[in-house]
C-alpha cells in the first residue's frame, strides 16, 4: 500500500513537471541591431517576469544580421535601427510570399560623440560629412585644436552605419575611419582618444561629450534630448524598428502589444531612448 502511494506521488510529480515544461515551451527569438540590444534585453527581462510561460532570447549582431535571420527563418523578430531594404523585402516575398511587417517601437537621436576635453561643441551636417569623408582632417578647421581628427564608426552590417552614411555622410566613409563592433566600443574609443569622434545610439553616451548638431551653418544647433527629438528639431533622429515575417499572433502579439503599451514605452525612456509617439 505504501509503495502504491509513493508510485502515485511520483506519477503526479512527473505530470506536474511535464506540464511546467509544456508551459515553458513558448519561445520568442529576437536578433539584430546592436543599438537596440540593451533595450530589447530590458523588455525581455521585464516581460518574462510578468509572463513566466514565455521565454525570450535576445542577441545582437547588427541590423543586417537580424534581417538576414528573419529571411532565413531563424528569428521571430528582427531588430533594426534602419528601414528594411527593398532587396530584403524581395527576399522575404520570394521565400514566404510576404512583404514583412514593420513596427516602429522607439525613436533615437544618433549622437555624435566627442572626447570631454575637446573644445568643439557643435558641428553642422555638412561639417560631419566632410569629416567622415576625409575632406576635413584637422580639428582647427572646425574651431578646435590643431590636431588630426581620429574617426570611429560602426561595421557595415550595422543599421547605424547605414543610416549615418545615407543621412549624414552621403558618400563613402574615409578609409581612415576605424570600424568597431558596437556603439559601446565606439564610445570607449572616443573616451580614451582626445581627438576622436564617433557616432551611435543616445543610450550609450557615458563618459563622452554630446556634440550639438545643426542642419546647416545658419541653423541653431541641438542636442539629442527628448524634447528636441519629440519636436523633430535634432537633425539626426530616426525610428528603431521590429520586423516580422507575418502579422503577429498569440504570445508574439501579446509581447509586441506590451512593448507598444505605456508600460513598454516607459522602458524605452528608462534605457535612454525616446517613446515612439
Amino acid at each position: 500500500m505504501k509503495k502504491n502511494k509513493i508510485t502515485t506521488f511520483i506519477a503526479l510529480a512527473l505530470i506536474v513537471l511535464a506540464g511546467a515544461a509544456f508551459i515553458q515551451q513558448t519561445k520568442i527569438t529576437v536578433k539584430g541591431s546592436d543599438t537596440m540590444v540593451i533595450l530589447a534585453q530590458r523588455w525581455a527581462e521585464i516581460y518574462m517576469k510578468q509572463h513566466p510561460e514565455t521565454s525570450i532570447q535576445v542577441t545582437g549582431g547588427g541590423s543586417g544580421v537580424g534581417l538576414a535571420a528573419l529571411i532565413n527563418g531563424t528569428t521571430d523578430i528582427a531588430n533594426s535601427s534602419r528601414p528594411i531594404k527593398n532587396s530584403e523585402i524581395e527576399k522575404l516575398k520570394s521565400r514566404y510570399n510576404t512583404l514583412g511587417v514593420e513596427i516602429p517601437c522607439a525613436k533615437d537621436g544618433i549622437t555624435v560623440f566627442l572626447n570631454e576635453s575637446n573644445k568643439v561643441n557643435e558641428l553642422s551636417l555638412k561639417q560631419l560629412s566632410d569629416i567622415y569623408t576625409g575632406k576635413i582632417t584637422n580639428w582647427k578647421e572646425v574651431g578646435g585644436a590643431d590636431a588630426s581628427i581620429t574617426l570611429y564608426g560602426r561595421e557595415n552590417s550595422s543599421g547605424t552605419y547605414v543610416y549615418f552614411k545615407e543621412t549624414v555622410v552621403k558618400a563613402d566613409y574615409a578609409a581612415a575611419c576605424q570600424t568597431l563592433p558596437g556603439t559601446a566600443a565606439v564610445v570607449n574609443a572616443v573616451k580614451k582618444d582626445k581627438y576622436g569622434i564617433g557616432y551611435g545610439g543616445a543610450a550609450y553616451a557615458e563618459g563622452v561629450k554630446h556634440c550639438m548638431v545643426k542642419k546647416d551653418a545658419n541653423s541653431p544647433a541641438y542636442l539629442p534630448t527628448a524634447e528636441n527629438i519629440a519636436k523633430n528639431q535634432y537633425p539626426v533622429t530616426r525610428y528603431l524598428y521590429m520586423y516580422l515575417r507575418n502579422r503577429p499572433t498569440g504570445d508574439l502579439k501579446k509581447f509586441i502589444d506590451w512593448i507598444l503599451s505605456p508600460d513598454g514605452q516607459k522602458v524605452v525612456t528608462g534605457v535612454g531612448y525616446f517613446p515612439v509617439k
